[in-house]
C-alpha cells in the first residue's frame, strides 16, 4: 500500500470524524434557524402526533381537584351547556358581587331584584327595612375583591339545576350614621377586610343566562 493511498485514508477519516462533530453542535441550536437538509428530507418519515381527546378539562382543574365531586358537577354543567365557562363566570361573579354588596349597603336591593332569588331577596329587604325604621344609614365605598375562589359545585342532571359556592375576600370602609348624621359605628379612612361565601344557582340551557344569588354564608 504506497504512502499517497494511506494520506488519502487518514484525511477522509479526518473529514468524516469533522461532520460528525459538527452535526452534533448544530443539532443543539435553538431559536428561528432554517431547518436541517437531513431533517426537510426525514420529515415524511416522522410520526404524526395525535390529539388525544377526554383529557382533562383545564377550565375546571385550574379551579377545583380533577377527581372532585365539584369537578364532576362542573362538567355536568358543560354538558348541559357547552358554552359554559367555569373561568368566566368566576369572572363574572366578581362584578355581581360588588354590585350586590353595594346595592345592599346602600339600601338600594330595587337594581340588583332579578340576580336575587325570593328567600335572599326577603332577608336582604327586611335588614334595609330595620335600619330605615332605626333612622340608620350606611355610607360604604368598596375598594375591591382581593381574592375569589370556587370552594364548592352541585349539579341534577335531571333538572340541569347548578349552583355553585364561591368565595370573596374584598376590601371596603362603611360607616352607620344615625338619623342626624352623626357616625355611631364604623370609621371612614378604616380599610375593613370582609370574607363572604355566596352560592350562586341557575338552569343550565335555560334561555336566562343570569346567575342568581340564593344563599349567603361566611
Amino acid at each position: 500500500m504506497n504512502v499517497q493511498f494511506i494520506q488519502l485514508l487518514a484525511l477522509a477519516g479526518i473529514a468524516i470524524y469533522l461532520i460528525l462533530k459538527l452535526r452534533g453542535v448544530l443539532g443543539t441550536r435553538e431559536g428561528h434557524e432554517g431547518p436541517r437538509a437531513d431533517s426537510a428530507a426525514r420529515a415524511d418519515y416522522r410520526p404524526k402526533l395525535e390529539v388525544i381527546e377526554g383529557g382533562p378539562d383545564q377550565d375546571i382543574t385550574d379551579h377545583v381537584a380533577e377527581d372532585s365531586d365539584a369537578a364532576r358537577a362542573l362538567f355536568g354543567m358543560k354538558q348541559a351547556e357547552p358554552s359554559f365557562s367555569v373561568t368566566e363566570f368566576l369572572y363574572g361573579s366578581k362584578s355581581a358581587y360588588e354590585m350586590i354588596l353595594m346595592a345592599f349597603e346602600n339600601g338600594d336591593l330595587g337594581s340588583v331584584k332579578a340576580f336575587l332569588n325570593e328567600d335572599v331577596y326577603d332577608a336582604f329587604a327586611s335588614v334595609v327595612e330595620a335600619r330605615k325604621a332605626q333612622g340608620l344609614s350606611i355610607e360604604a365605598e368598596f375598594i375591591g375583591v382581593r381574592d375569589t375562589g370556587l370552594i364548592g359545585a352541585t349539579f341534577d342532571p335531571k333538572t340541569n339545576a347548578a349552583e355553585i359556592d364561591v368565595r370573596f375576600i374584598c376590601e371596603l370602609t362603611s360607616v352607620v350614621r344615625n338619623v342626624d348624621g352623626d357616625i355611631i359605628e364604623g370609621n371612614e379612612t378604616e380599610v375593613k377586610r370582609q370574607r363572604d361565601v355566596w352560592t350562586f344557582g341557575r338552569t343550565m340551557g335555560a334561555d336566562d343566562p343570569n346567575w342568581q344569588l340564593i344563599a349567603t354564608g361566611e
